[in-house]
């Protein structure tokens, strides 16, 4: 049922529960994996200056990189997709890349960076669930599902 799954990450931990669930479903033959984070910026400061909007940006792409080295690792057809934009509209650049490359599921995380905004589900995950071009598996932070 699912060929293509778009697991979008923040590098937070709760992006990291749903991990396991899109790589169950991307078990099997002639399926494609693909790791989509999106890279906010704050533009400002003159001369189209831009700065990351989280300080250790840097390290949470180190750290998805190393996670989609482990799942090509596992035999996974898998890449990274790097977006990089203005601060804003995460969720529209997911459902973006979902869209291009034809997924049949985005698989994420219910919280992610921001504990303020979004009181049970992650802002952008709340806004995911209305933009998607496919169906969105949002997985509950905590220990909801996992096995121990």
């Amino acid at each position: 049922m699912f060929r293509t799954i778009v697991w979008a990450t923040d590098g937070s931990e709760a992006a990291d529960l749903a991990l396991p669930f899109a790589k169950a479903l991307a078990e099997g033959e002639g399926r494609s994996w693909i790791a989509a984070h999106r890279k906010e910026r704050f533009v400002g400061g003159g001369r189209g200056a831009s700065y990351p909007v989280l300080a250790d940006e840097d390290e949470l792409e180190a750290k998805i990189q190393a996670q989609v080295e482990e799942v090509r690792k596992e035999g996974f057809d898998a890449e990274f997709r790097l977006i990089s934009g203005a601060a804003g509209n995460v969720a529209h650049m997911i459902a973006d890349v979902a869209e291009e490359v034809g997924a049949d599921v985005i698989v994420v995380g219910t919280r992610g960076h921001s504990t303020v905004v979004g009181l049970l589900l992650g802002s952008v995950t709340q806004r995911l669930l209305h933009v998607a071009p496919c169906p969105v598996l949002a997985v509950p932070a905590g220990d909801a599902g996992t096995e121990s």
